[in-house]
């Protein structure tokens, strides 16, 4: 192993800059407002949880988690998600209060990287969970404070595409016959690798018709005409009635009057396993990762004993960021710089200020070398000072 360069980091992990965290910090703050006012409660978790428990539910690869020994030799992971621990929360203690349970977070997650290749191991995610409540109702209410998140968070233009688990997996089934088959065609769907599923179809030994029913399969995005075109592919079923499913939710987005912001893309899956039925995505243009996903789960809590539906979504905080159009100026202060001789005056002076109300950075002059240069990034300056080190007179 070569020896680490004095200034390196982990592989994938990120250092914060003054500018970058102020967005970050204004974003958060106007997500969070918003998802309080949609009666919303924050939770913590903490960071280490147990391999057996949250590891083994979370759906994430096993070689993406950070794993370690405690001191009696229990297997513990950094959380690589925040639905995991939540569900093992309100498994444990929550739902014996009010259901549903409508709880958010703002937190990091952990999820090693081989190659950093831009990829981060440590992010924020900002989201929520609706625990308790199987209806479509739930679904619908879910995206429409999505896109009002976003929008609260600066975001203007956005796409949600919208899919649905069942009907993918039901079309696979009666196709396909066998599981091994269709996870073969659903990495390809994952890795948006349109070309090699086409060519992996094309080989596959079925009918020329169940071919074409594969490949048309990639046409079902849109407007809600493009499920006509759904139900017309799948026999009857949990298929269809997945269709009926994204055509009830998209009605209950026109009352929210959010139904703009959603695209119709039956072909979506996710890397998450437990996932049972509605699943979406937030795009950006420009933005090559989703800025956020979200679905329905309804058998995660079943791992911890005790099974309830529950539907939910969270936000990257660090895609979101690059998704933005402008970030947020850093807000300069009030300096005051003080001599020694000044210095009970310029601490009285600052105190005031903060009192007020005011951001105030106090400094003494002996400390600064170009005085000029300093005072740039100040909104304003005051002096209490006779001579400064530089011989500079005030």
């Amino acid at each position: 192993m070569s020896k680490l360069l004095m200034f390196e980091k982990p592989v994938g992990m990120r250092d914060t800059l003054p500018h970058i965290y102020e967005t970050k910090r204004k974003l958060k703050e106007a997500a969070e407002m918003e998802m309080r006012s949609w009666g919303y409660r924050f939770i913590e978790t903490p960071a280490l949880e147990y391999y057996e428990t949250v590891g083994e539910a979370s759906a994430i690869l096993d070689q993406q988690l950070f794993k370690l020994l405690d001191q009696q030799g229990n297997t513990l992971v950094l959380r690589p998600d925040m639905t995991a621990p939540i569900a093992r929360v309100a498994a444990a203690k929550l739902l014996k209060e009010r259901v549903p349970l409508r709880l958010a977070y703002s937190a990091s997650v952990y999820r090693a990287q081989q190659r950093e290749g831009g990829r981060a191991a440590e992010f924020e995610q900002i989201g929520v969970e609706m625990i308790g409540d199987q209806t479509i109702s739930a679904d619908a209410e879910l995206i429409a404070l999505l896109v009002s998140v976003l929008k609260k968070a600066g975001l203007e233009r956005f796409q949600v595409s919208l899919g649905h688990i069942r009907f993918t997996d039901e079309l696979f089934r009666q196709i396909l016959g066998t599981e091994e088959r269709a996870e073969h065609l659903r990495r390809f769907l994952y890795e948006k690798n349109y070309v090699g599923y086409r060519e992996h179809v094309k080989s596959l030994p079925l009918s020329s018709i169940d071919k074409q029913r594969l490949l048309r399969f990639l046409d079902l995005s849109g407007g809600p005409d493009c499920l006509e075109g759904a139900a017309d592919l799948i026999e009857d079923g949990a298929g269809s009635e997945a269709v009926a499913e994204l055509r009830n939710v998209y009605e209950r987005l026109q009352e929210y009057g959010v139904a703009e912001a959603v695209k119709f893309d039956l072909p979506l899956v996710s890397h998450m396993s437990y996932y049972t039925g509605l699943l979406f995505e937030v795009y950006v243009d420009g933005v090559g990762a989703p800025v956020g996903n979200g679905g329905r789960y309804d058998h995660l809590l079943e791992k911890f004993g005790r099974p309830a539906s529950a539907t939910g979504f969270g936000l990257r905080v660090d895609v979101l960021i690059g998704a933005l159009e402008q970030l947020v100026e850093e807000e300069k202060t009030h300096c005051i710089l003080f001599s020694n001789e000044r210095r009970i005056e310029a601490i009285q002076e600052a105190g005031r200020r903060r009192e007020a109300g005011e951001a105030v950075l106090l400094q003494d002059v002996a400390g600064v070398e170009d005085v000029d240069r300093f005072t740039e990034s100040c909104k304003s300056v005051s002096f209490f000072v006779g001579k400064a080190a530089s011989g500079r007179d005030f």
